[in-house]
């Protein structure tokens, strides 16, 4: 549905540079904050598609869009009475609903800009830009080492050029039409700023999260017209996969019901120029099967087609040269199987819920207190038997908000609340909890991983004070090495490594390493990687889809291959995402 919402405007009894001057009251900034919220939502795989890391995260679209969606759901009910009292609102839901590094820094750029606007009834053109001047400053702010070419280059690339658009117009429409196009404009140079961007063929994806917001504001304020929220399943395509891509899509197109048990897919290599038509291929796949697709060029033909008789393809496929590759899948395994992964998923999620849910604040009534961010049973379980009083379940490509984490400071019996985010994307949503709590201390230690926050709770010293244990803890986080095996969540080349969707990948503390085709094997290449002779202590979590026969195989691998005489000690951790994690001290 598309809403047309002209009441916004207010006219009042002025003239600049012989135009009337409009001002945006109270609904209007709520319509074009709902406005951008929908946009983004319905470009949020646009966005996601965007990550050129191929691990597996919380997904820049999806992290901005949840973070503004909280926004949406506190105005929901809300008839504010100005700009000042919206912005605060929304400021407000969004800071606690923040979600990724992404997410927060929206949120934050959306407090200044709340900030800014403070006591405003109505606004103009400069009142805006000099809210977004806040907005922009207090995003930086947040960042140790901000880096160019990101959210916060569009950001302030924006800001500057409306504010030499309000020193001109000072319609708000104006103004912030100017702040969207200086804001594509910077999105289009950051690939410039930024190699890893360049290299890849893509824009900053948290860049483009912002763009779709403004975008959506100005439908609302310019045209009237509130952008509507669609689901939107198209990725983007980069220089390394569009013809890969193109040919998945284009066989996508087709799926519907599975009529044909077999996915098939080949290339063959032409024989010779007076070799058959690939037309004649074409027919005789339909005439076996559905969803057929058909390309070629000089050299081979490549071939999509759903059957009961794979064979039949792949012998008439000789026909017309050599086979190059192969693949066939049944898809109705693979139905089931995703079938059983989404009620899992679903299942997770809402255990998870319930259990944020069910924690009640409590006086804080002890010295200390600790709470952990760890996604699976057995993680869980080691980080409470050492003395957490909460965990939240989150981590890699399930960000907590600020307001989970919150939830479970608030909960801690404790004077002192320390908070061990265990992953490098959680790290600032939690430090925005520090000044929502007024009535305990929370001290954040920025452990980036598992292995780190195992660590730092190890460190602990009963007997020393709050800030000695800050320090004790933090130092120890340099301790550790963190390996980690998981798969490729999409297409990508990183250095000199072509990386394909489902590969099995290894991490050595962030950085990608390897590819294998085993995880087991994959494991144990990593430790050799990571262990030396000063080694002195491993620790090897395995999570779920790991048997305990795999696991037990991975050791006697590492001990085989490293000689290494330290304890390994084996976790069960039952975490997502993760194949293996490997500590190393």
């Amino acid at each position: 549905m598309v809403w047309l919402v002209p009441a916004f405007w207010v006219v009042p009894q002025r003239k600049f540079n012989e135009d009337v001057l409009k001002m945006i009251n109270g609904s209007g900034y709520k319509n074009a904050l709902i406005s951008g919220a929908n946009n983004i939502s319905s470009n949020r795989a646009q966005i996601n598609a965007l990550n050129i890391f191929p691990v597996p995260d919380g997904d820049t679209g999806t992290n901005m869009s949840m973070t503004i969606g909280a926004a949406v759901e506190a105005l929901e009910n809300e008839s504010p009475k100005n700009v000042s009292e919206c912005a605060s609102i929304a400021a407000s839901a969004m800071l606690k609903g923040a979600r990724g590094n992404s997410g927060v820094i929206l949120s934050l750029l959306f407090k200044g800009i709340a900030d800014g606007l403070g006591g405003c009834e109505e606004i103009d053109g400069k009142d805006f830009v000099s809210a977004f001047h806040v907005g922009v400053e207090m995003a930086y702010r947040a960042v140790m080492n901000p880096t160019e070419g990101t959210i916060l280059t569009v950001a302030r690339m924006a800001f500057d050029a409306g504010r030499a658009a309000a020193d001109v117009d000072n319609d708000p429409v104006v103004v912030l039409g100017t702040v969207c196009s200086a804001a594509h404009n910077a999105l289009d140079k950051t690939p410039e700023m930024l190699p890893v961007l360049k290299k890849a063929g893509v824009v900053d994806a948290g860049g483009m999260g912002l763009c779709m917001i403004l975008d959506g504001m100005l439908s609302l304020l310019r045209d009237g017209v509130m952008v509507e929220a669609v689901e939107e399943e198209i990725g983007v395509q980069t220089k390394y996969d569009l013809d890969d891509e193109f040919f998945k899509n284009a066989a996508a197109d087709f799926d519907g019901d599975i009529k044909y048990t077999y996915c098939t897919e080949f290339i063959v290599g032409k024989a010779d120029e007076a070799s058959k038509q690939p037309d004649e291929l074409r027919s005789f796949l339909e005439g076996i099967g559905d969803c057929v697709v058909v390309a070629e060029d000089e050299d081979i033909i490549k071939v999509h087609v759903h059957t009961e008789n794979p064979g039949k393809a792949l012998e008439e496929a000789i026909n017309y040269g050599e086979l190059l590759t192969v693949k066939i899948e049944n898809m109705k395994e693979q139905h089931r199987k995703a079938a059983e992964e989404y009620e899992k998923e679903k299942a997770a999620a809402e255990e998870a819920q319930r259990k944020l849910e069910e924690l009640k604040p409590v006086e804080p009534d002890e010295d200390v207190g600790f709470v952990a961010v760890a996604a699976g049973e057995g993680l869980e379980n080691v980080f409470r038997e050492l003395g957490c009083n909460h965990v939240v379940v989150g981590g890699q490509s399930m960000n907590p908000s600020t307001d989970d984490i919150y939830r479970a400071v608030m909960a801690t019996p404790a004077k002192t609340v320390f908070v061990l985010p265990n992953n490098k994307n959680i790290i600032l949503a939690a430090e925005q909890v520090v000044p929502l709590v007024t009535d305990r201390e929370v001290v954040i230690i920025p452990a980036k991983t598992i292995p780190q926050g195992l660590v730092a709770m190890l460190s602990y010293a009963k007997d020393s004070t709050p800030e000695l244990n800050r320090e004790y803890m933090t130092a120890s986080l340099s301790n550790v090495s963190t390996g980690q095996v998981t798969y490729a969540a999409r297409n990508s080349e990183y250095g000199m490594m072509r990386i394909k969707e489902g590969d099995i990948i290894a991490l050595n503390n962030g950085k990608l390493s390897f590819k294998e085709k085993d995880p087991v094997k994959a494991v144990v290449r990593l430790a050799r990687e990571m262990i030396s002779k000063d080694t002195s202590y491993v620790s090897l979590i395995y999570g779920e889809g790991i048997t305990d026969e795999q696991a037990s195989a991975a050791v006697d691998g590492i001990r085989a291959k490293t000689g290494i005489e330290a304890d390994i000690s084996i976790i069960d951790g039952g975490q997502p995402v993760y194949y293996f994690i490997l500590s190393v001290e």
